[in-house]
């Protein structure tokens, strides 16, 4: 169970450091962008375009890493006063509101990809990207998201039996108090 978390939650770190770089490309293609309009007068086509779907990507592919850096947000008003044990026991209790949102979401975007997939499909723009690779990253998105929430579950059980969990198999864990 441990090397199964441990490749997880480093998958996850990998990919989410792997998506902080997509903003050179698309903070580039928005310069190139306002380039175009000041020197030429007109913006490209492409660029645009080209910066929506990298940041549709950066977006989606980064939920593993959050959740297992615990980036994402949350509200503190009572959750963030509990102890550790105490945010265990909210998050494992919460936890089927995550699995059921995740099963639809990677269902639903899975067949979505797989119908684009199939076509081929483009934009309807004039530059006429292939947007198929970027449908394709929802349910691959969805599915490291599910894998480290269960690690998270895994990581939750083991606060609650008094067990140390390595942040490098787990997560980062809860702290006792706000986080923030």
């Amino acid at each position: 169970m441990h090397a199964f978390a441990r490749l997880i939650t480093q998958t996850n770190l990998w990919v989410g450091r792997f998506a902080g770089w997509l903003i050179v490309p698309m903070f580039l293609a928005l310069l190139a962008d306002v380039a175009m309009r000041y020197l030429v007068g007109s913006a490209t086509v492409w660029t645009s375009e080209l910066a929506q779907l990298i940041f549709g990507l950066y977006a989606v592919i980064g939920g593993g890493y959050l959740l297992a850096e615990r980036g994402h947000v949350s509200v503190d008003i009572f959750y963030g006063r509990c102890t550790a044990r105490k945010k265990a026991v909210i998050d494992l209790a919460t936890s089927f509101l995550f699995l059921f949102f995740l099963i639809v979401l990677i269902w639903q975007s899975g067949d979505m990809a797989w119908e684009s997939i199939g076509k081929w499909e483009r934009s309807h723009s004039l530059w006429n990207p292939y947007i198929w690779p970027f449908k394709a990253a929802i349910p691959v998105a969805g599915v490291l998201l599910l894998l480290q929430g269960l690690v998270r579950m895994g990581s939750d059980i083991r606060v609650l039996r008094g067990l140390q969990n390595d942040p490098a198999v787990w997560g980062r864990q809860a702290a006792d108090g706000p986080e923030h």
